[in-house]
């Protein structure tokens, strides 16, 4: 097993409280739970609607798998915390379903809790897999 790497990613907005952006271990990236700051001060605002919301956790969370050479093809798993979960789940999930082709969905879990951090409408965090390296085989007569 290799030792944790701890992930702070530049342009990612700045933690709400103490934690990486992403930690790593064999292979294996966890995502730590992004707003949806529209900057990288988390006094930073969040936009009004729902699917605004989704659109700007998303691109955080794209900047901090950017940041760790990954791509939304990596991903997992997602687990996402909304606030107002019987009004906005359908509404977030037809936003939520461009990042993803049909076929290629990531393992999904969607939660409803009583508050996020600043008021937010939602959550998300991911896991990652870096993509492994293809050994080929040699044949032997």
């Amino acid at each position: 097993m290799s030792a944790l790497a701890f992930h702070m990613i530049g342009g990612a907005p700045d933690p709400v409280a103490p934690f990486s952006h992403a930690v790593e271990a064999d292979g294996w990236v966890m995502l730590t739970g992004q707003m949806p700051f529209t900057g990288t001060s988390n006094t930073s605002d969040y936009p009004e609607t729902i699917e605004d919301q989704t659109r700007q956790t998303m691109a955080n969370l794209q900047t901090v798998l950017t940041g760790c050479s990954l791509t939304l093809a990596d991903v997992a798993s997602v687990r996402i915390y909304l606030l107002h979960f019987d009004e906005d789940y359908v509404r977030m999930n037809a936003v939520y379903a461009t990042y993803f082709p049909e076929g290629r969905r990531p393992a999904r879990t969607c939660i409803g809790v009583s508050g996020l951090a600043r008021g937010a409408r939602i959550e998300i965090d991911m896991l990652a897999r870096r993509p492994q390296p293809v050994v080929e085989v040699a044949k032997t007569p």
